[in-house]
């Protein structure tokens, strides 16, 4: 059997953070929660997750930054954007950070598992790429 994908919810807002971990624990996966870069940095030290979604505006280091750190220490995990104050200055720059993904909120729950599962898809696929060749197994779920 295969470990669940693990998803890192980043965001300030309580309600929304309760309702993607609800979300994603619906579809088996291994979520947690977390709302500042300090959180975000010691979660991913203790174990890597495959997939982030993260907020833009937050307090203290906003999104973009997260993501720039995230993709230089973590390149190997997706990172979804997700946020309530769009434009296409942050899109591009997200995209061009490593980003996998960028959506609007309000966020619908098919949409946030449809994301997460392509997200997921396309790191199974880099990964098969990178393991060409080289006698490796991919270790990551679906979610459904």
């Amino acid at each position: 059997m295969k470990p669940a994908t693990r998803i890192l919810i980043v965001d300030d807002e309580e309600v929304v953070r309760l309702s993607y971990m609800r979300i994603l624990a619906s579809a088996d996966c291994q979520v947690k929660a977390v709302w500042t870069w300090e959180q975000v940095d010691k979660a991913m030290e203790e174990e890597p997750f495959d997939l982030v979604l993260l907020d833009l505006r937050m307090p203290g280091m906003d999104g973009l930054e997260v993501l720039r750190e995230l993709k230089a220490k973590w390149p190997d995990s997706e990172v979804i954007i997700i946020t309530g104050y769009p434009t296409l200055a942050s899109a591009k720059e997200a995209v061009s950070l490593g980003a996998y993904d960028y959506l609007t909120k309000p966020v619908g729950p098919a949409q946030v598992i449809a994301a997460a599962n392509a997200a997921m898809l396309h790191k199974l696929w880099a990964l098969h790429d990178d393991a060409a060749g080289k006698a490796s197994t991919v270790q990551s779920n679906p979610i459904h």
